[in-house]
């Protein structure tokens, strides 16, 4: 078997907070994998925690977010930290949904690479990804119970 040149660009979507609608969520993970990205589609309902977890496990490039709700303000700050506190920062991380103008920039300044508001295409989104994307080594698993 031939081995890759290059490895996929490896994007967690995530659902975090109480939002229950995920159908915009699906449509981007799809356009994502349509794309030759590799996707992992958390589901709903996932804390900062979950999501930092899922990206370590799954060596993730990206964390794609999609909020409705209006709790990027809270989710947000917590999950950059999570990422910072696990020596995660080179994972992209990008925002879709409901995010107002006025907290986009704010958005930006703790470390979200791109928001994409209502409106934005598919198409615009997967090339944003691909050219803002820092693909690294695999980073080392946390330790195991057993070790230590």
């Amino acid at each position: 078997m031939p081995a890759e040149t290059e490895r996929r660009i490896r994007v967690i979507v995530a659902k975090p907070g109480l939002d229950g609608h995920d159908r915009g969520a699906k449509v981007i993970a799809r356009a994502l994998r349509d794309a030759g990205m590799e996707v992992i589609y958390t589901g709903l309902r996932q804390t900062p925690e979950q999501i930092v977890s899922a990206a370590l496990q799954e060596d993730a490039d990206v964390i794609g977010l999609s909020i409705l709700s209006g709790a990027h303000t809270t989710i947000v700050p917590k999950l950059m930290a999570l990422l910072k506190e696990n020596k995660m920062e080179d994972v992209m991380v990008v925002l879709g949904g409901i995010i107002p103008d006025a907290d986009v920039a704010a958005m930006k300044q703790i470390g979200v690479t791109g928001v994409f508001q209502p409106g934005s295409s598919l198409e615009s989104i997967v090339q944003f990804i691909r050219s803002n994307v820092r693909q690294s080594e695999p980073r080392a698993s946390a330790p195991s119970e057993a070790e230590g």
